[in-house]
């Protein structure tokens, strides 16, 4: 609890106080249990490392947020079904946006939105996805 849940709950509420360099320090405990299997779970979930790419998008740290992303993605045996999975193709492709990569952010956006094809169509994730992958269609 104190090594990995307690200091990604803490980093991701200062993220939702805007302030990334705040959840980076909070998140120095849970590094070296990153990818452990976290009580009471009997799977990975990665939430540290998703946590630590949030950051790095908010500080338009584009190199950090893609190593980030990537890493819950490379792990499909750790994240199994967690929704963390998906999200982290939308975050991706947010990183990959802000690199100006543009064909590789057209191609996480389409595998984000393949993902979520039979999501309730108003969750506002999906409505917010689908608005940015617009730029896709305009290439």
């Amino acid at each position: 609890m104190n090594t990995y849940w307690l200091p990604t709950i803490g980093a991701a509420a200062q993220l939702d106080r805007k302030k990334p360099q705040d959840a980076l320090a909070s998140l120095q405990p849970a590094d070296a249990h990153a990818m452990d299997v976290p009580p009471p779970l009997s799977m990975g979930s990665l939430y540290p490392i998703y946590i630590r790419g949030e950051a790095m998008l908010a500080l338009h740290n584009s190199t950090a947020a893609v190593a980030a992303f990537k890493t819950v993605i490379d792990h499909p045996g750790i994240i199994v079904n967690f929704p963390l999975g998906a999200l982290a193709h939308l975050q991706l492709a947010r990183a990959y946006q802000l690199e100006n990569s543009t064909d590789q952010a057209c191609a996480e956006y389409q595998e984000f939105l393949n993902l979520w094809q039979s999501a309730d169509p108003d969750t506002q994730v999906l409505l917010q996805a689908k608005q940015e992958a617009s730029i896709c269609a305009h290439k």
